[in-house]
């Protein structure tokens, strides 16, 4: 018997935006993602441009500062090209990821402008020659409460479907905010609220735009 061939990326696609659900979602996504990370640039500097608070942080207190950047640089982008490849094959995640990836920035901007911190003490400089762009090409150090690092992190891990890809994911992930902490770029507040924000962002999304319907391929 003839194995069933996989659809190529082309056809998966295709089949996508033939669907009037999944277009719009796609097609929206993509232009609300777009220009919310055009604008970011602006908000990264107005915040940068404002004082704020030291927290007494007593866990980062015990922790020497050290620069692992380089690791956490691989981690973060080892784990967005595995979402990448995943969600080639599978616009699902694509859609799940972005829609998610919108409401979490919005929570973000809400909480970073609402709790105005200074950065903590002992920070070492993460300077990301590829998402750098979003900065303004400008050191940001306040942009704390949440942490955008470890949001990235778990919406991945929520977001990939196959079990060995979600403990690949997990694993990065608390990897990624020990670092953090290692390299004092983020309090401990900011990384350990994280999960909860993005975890419940993420299923109010699911619900709201009834993605388990799309993944069942029901148009």
């Amino acid at each position: 018997m003839t194995a069933k061939r996989k659809p190529s990326v082309k056809q998966v696609w295709v089949a996508a935006l033939q669907s009037p659900k999944k277009r719009d979602k796609l097609l929206i996504g993509s232009f609300i993602i777009t220009i919310m990370l055009s604008g970011m640039p602006f908000f990264f500097n107005y915040i940068q441009n404002r004082q704020g608070i030291v927290l007494n942080d007593w866990l980062l207190a015990k922790i020497p500062p050290y620069d692992v950047s380089i690791v956490i640089f691989a981690l973060i982008w080892g784990m967005g090209l595995l979402i990448l490849a995943r969600a080639l094959y599978n616009p699902v995640i694509y859609i799940n990821y972005v829609w998610s990836l919108i409401f979490v920035n919005l929570a973000r901007i809400i909480s970073i402008l609402t709790f105005s911190l200074d950065p903590p003490k002992g920070l070492i400089h993460l300077i990301d020659p590829i998402t750098g762009v979003f900065y303004g090409n400008v050191v940001i150090t306040r942009d704390l409460f949440f942490s955008g690092h470890t949001s990235t992190m778990v919406l991945i891990f929520l977001c990939l479907e196959k079990r060995n890809d979600k403990i690949l994911a997990f694993i990065s992930a608390i990897a990624v905010m020990a670092l953090l902490l290692v390299q004092h770029i983020h309090y401990t507040i900011d990384v350990i609220a994280a999960p909860p924000m993005v975890y419940l962002i993420y299923v109010l999304v699911r619900r709201a735009l009834k993605l388990d319907k799309l993944k069942n391929n029901e148009n």
